[in-house]
């Protein structure tokens, strides 16, 4: 789980001698990186209005960003029939640039479980993976049981955003089997050990399917390459009335 500062942020560290405002530049950017990261791809104009930032300051720092390899620039889909102008930039976090904010731990636990799958198997990384989610599927089961079922899935998308995952819930748009809802986790800061072993993965989704009370499935990932780790989430009536958590049921609630 995230905590701490990230390594991204010993871009930011101040050092003796360093002009306040070289050091307020490096501050900036950072934060410019950062809201990419945990918003996805956005614009200009958007980081501008978060920041609160000129549009020349942005583009300064989009521009320094870019030449690093932190960021990359995406065209805006349109579903929409296309009209005059050029389509909307988006500005999204590279590969290099999510290792930036990855946690120093990374290689150490991917070491504790290539030991463990070496010594007790493939199963006891499994095992890991179920108790590791044990403890989220506990506190989120208890928000999620608070509030009327059609809400749960924005309240999942703020308690996974509060543990840093910069998670957001949307209805989808597309027709046929993947109708429903998707929830995005803009930032995973187990991807680099999820990479190599995607039983991680595969319990959180699993836990997600619980806590929700309905059939989910992984679209994407970060571990994988993708921008986003995205779950598609089944109409409501295709799961289970029930919402599980860690072996207790709680049945019959409807939205209210």
């Amino acid at each position: 789980m995230p905590g701490g500062e990230s390594a991204a942020a010993g871009r930011t560290v101040r050092h003796a001698g360093v002009p306040d405002q070289a050091r307020s530049e490096r501050d900036t950017r950072a934060s410019v990186a950062r809201l990419i990261l945990e918003n996805g791809p956005i614009t200009a104009a958007a980081l501008s209005d978060r920041l609160g930032l000129t549009a020349a300051a942005v583009r300064r720092h989009l521009d320094a960003l870019l030449a690093e390899g932190m960021i990359e620039t995406r065209e805006a889909r349109s579903y929409a029939p296309r009209g005059r102008g050029r389509p909307a930039k988006l500005f999204a976090i590279t590969e290099t640039g999510r290792d930036a904010f990855y946690h120093a731990y990374d290689d150490t636990a991917a070491s504790a479980l290539r030991f463990l799958a070496e010594k007790l198997g493939t199963q006891a990384v499994v095992e890991f993976a179920r108790r590791q989610v044990a403890d989220l599927e506990r506190r989120y089961g208890e928000r999620l049981r608070a509030v009327p079922v059609d809400q749960r899935l924005r309240v999942l998308a703020e308690a996974l955003s509060a543990d840093g995952y910069a998670a957001s819930a949307a209805e989808t748009t597309t027709p046929g089997p993947f109708s429903g809802q998707q929830l995005c986790q803009h930032h995973c800061p187990v991807a680099h050990v999820a990479a190599e072993f995607p039983q991680l993965c595969e319990a959180e989704t699993d836990a997600f399917a619980r806590l929700l009370g309905t059939p989910v499935q992984r679209l994407a990932t970060i571990a994988h390459g993708d921008g986003v780790c995205t779950t598609h989430v089944s109409p409501r009536d295709l799961g289970s009335p029930e919402v599980k958590n860690t072996g207790t049921e709680e049945s019959g609630r409807t939205s209210t």
